[in-house]
């Protein structure tokens, strides 16, 4: 084999849907590897967690301004005149995510895992302040703890997520054997 065959044709036994050129093994991606492609099963539960969290977060606040200046429509959640604040279904969602991941490891339970531990933490952070306070502080001064808490987060797992990408990225394709030989 001349060096040009080598680096161009792909390595014995290496997956298809690694280099591209297979279009039967591309449409039976699932959903996940089809939004997120190229990031691996092991990362896509961090990287949906990340994007809930984010998403969450900005939604959260969004509602809660338009409940706040009376132009959303809709009110707070009340149960026999108690006010649930959403921290509550934070927590929930925490400890269920928490339960599943105790039982099920499969690649797609991880994604989904993942965004609901997304989710869930940022109804929980979204309210830190609150929950520091133990009072009601959401549109107080001191309510600015909760968004520094959460773009504090989303900044560093962010970056985390970023600058480590390439280095586990490279590290799976050459322990796997389907990345670029070097000489």
């Amino acid at each position: 084999m001349t060096p040009h065959q080598g680096a161009s044709a792909p390595n014995e036994g290496s997956d298809p849907a690694e280099s591209g050129r297979s279009t039967t093994v591309r449409s039976r991606r699932t959903g996940w590897q089809r939004l997120l492609p190229g990031i691996t099963p092991e990362r896509r539960g961090l990287v949906l967690a990340w994007w809930g969290f984010t998403v969450t977060f900005g939604g959260m606040r969004l509602l809660t301004w338009l409940i706040h200046i009376d132009m959303a429509g809709v009110g707070d959640v009340q149960a026999g005149g108690v006010h649930l604040h959403h921290y509550v279904w934070g927590i929930l969602l925490l400890a269920l995510v928490g339960a599943v991941g105790l039982v099920h490891r499969s690649a797609r339970t991880r994604a989904w895992t993942g965004l609901a531990y997304g989710v869930g933490l940022a109804l929980v952070v979204d309210e830190a302040a609150l929950l520091i306070s133990l009072e009601d502080v959401y549109w107080d001064t001191r309510g600015g703890i909760s968004i520094a808490l959460a773009l504090a987060l989303i900044a560093v797992a962010g970056s985390v997520l970023a600058f480590t990408r390439g280095r586990r990225d490279t590290q799976g394709r050459a322990r796997r054997g389907t990345g670029t030989r070097t000489p």
